[in-house]
């Protein structure tokens, strides 16, 4: 199975989508959309819009998606089967207001983060 995550760095939605592929142990390419600009153009022209997370399988794109509707999309379709694993974080939140919080700080402080 070949699996392109669209993702950002430090994001709720983002995170949710990388414990999903720990929990089941899924290989997969992991693309900054806020530090790569081609990238975050080549998600929306696949995707045909902006927010992310986006998670293409196997040529399919669900755009985007928390960590918990791309574990459905796998085990409704039987590309993974269901395990005991836990995910180490929550599949189906936005960042913490104090997430939110240090990002806002960072990017006042000249942090590399951008946003497009």
């Amino acid at each position: 199975m070949k699996i392109k995550a669209y993702l950002k760095p430090q994001c709720g939605w983002s995170m949710g989508v990388r414990a999903i592929m720990d929990k089941y142990s899924l290989e997969y390419e992991d693309l900054d959309i806020i530090n790569n600009q081609a990238i975050y153009a080549e998600m929306v022209e696949k995707s045909s819009q902006p927010l992310s997370p986006c998670v293409e399988v196997d040529g399919i794109m669900l755009a985007d998606v928390s960590g918990e509707e791309v574990e459905n999309y796998l085990l409704s379709n039987k590309l993974v089967n269901s395990t005991s694993n836990e995910a180490n974080v929550p599949t189906n939140s936005p960042c913490s207001d104090e997430e939110h919080a240090r990002q806002a700080k960072e990017a006042q402080e000249g942090s590399p983060v951008r946003f497009f």
